[in-house]
């Protein structure tokens, strides 16, 4: 085993198949991360993403069995054995901030997804883990139309769960660029309705410096038209910006560098101005 930090998010760092630790510095402790997509399958492929060999794709059929089996073993492992001294984590950081739902792909593209979803609160409340710890789904929220990935979020929100919707770009040109998505903004905006109405949500942006372009006029135009349509027409409030924290595994690693402090505290105040929560790190 080597030290977890915030910078190693090595999903084979415990040996498990499904379930890993991160050290979330968005979190601000331990989050337990849970990965659905071990085939490095995705139906993006986000150019700043640390996933080695990612492939398109969706996740492959899960092993109900080994998750339920694989999280138990790691709840009990954090709170009743010696995984903290293991992996070295600092006192201060030895908390369970979150149960997360994100991995090697986009989680949502699961068959099976709410079953999964349900199997893994009812597991955590198992061992007490809610509400002092959070139930949060990440997701580039290009799926929640399917009616499955809707009965999962149903049963998220049962948790008091949390949707952290990635939206790194309110253009289908920087989408295109960032994410490789050819989603318009039309179903972007219908997938965060119906997942506000579902759901906890908030909205979370990677802004990263490509190609030495910065933050453009185009971008920043791009999402504040697009967050005054959110801010009217959901009941989104919280926004998370933030930057590069670990080495792209992608083609375009080499034309990618962390976005500027300035021009992200220049966005957030732009948003903050909306009437949005608007937190920034680095």
């Amino acid at each position: 085993m080597s030290k977890l930090t915030v910078t190693n998010h090595n999903r084979n760092i415990t040996g498990l198949t499904y379930v890993y630790p991160v050290l979330s510095r968005r979190a601000g402790g331990l989050s337990i991360g849970i990965n659905f997509n071990i085939n490095n399958a995705c139906n993006w492929r986000c150019i700043y993403c640390q996933v080695p060999e990612l492939k398109n794709g969706a996740a492959p059929d899960i092993h109900l069995d080994l998750l339920a089996s694989e999280l138990r073993f790691f709840l009990n492992s954090v709170l009743h054995g010696r995984f903290y001294e293991d992996m070295e984590v600092d006192i201060a950081q030895r908390v369970i901030k979150d149960i997360a739902i994100a991995g090697n792909g986009e989680p949502t593209s699961l068959k099976n997804f709410d079953l999964a979803v349900s199997l893994i609160g009812e597991i955590a409340n198992e061992f007490d883990i809610f509400p002092q710890s959070h139930f949060v789904l990440i997701t580039n929220g290009s799926l929640i139309h399917r009616p499955a990935v809707q009965k999962g979020l149903h049963i998220l929100n049962q948790y008091d769960g949390e949707i952290w919707f990635k939206m790194d770009s309110a253009t289908p040109e920087g989408r295109a660029k960032f994410n490789h998505s050819a989603q318009r903004n039309e179903s972007v905006f219908k997938n965060l309705q119906i997942a506000s109405e579902l759901c906890k949500t908030k909205i979370q942006i990677c802004l990263v410096d490509y190609r030495q372009q910065g933050l453009t006029l185009t971008e920043k135009a791009g999402f504040i038209d697009f967050l005054t349509h959110v801010r009217n027409q959901t009941n989104i409030r919280n926004i998370t910006l933030y930057t590069l924290a670990r080495p792209s595994q992608q083609p375009e690693a080499i034309d990618l560098q962390i976005m500027p402090l300035a021009a992200m505290d220049e966005l957030a105040n732009a948003i903050r101005l909306l009437d949005f929560e608007v937190v920034v790190t680095q």
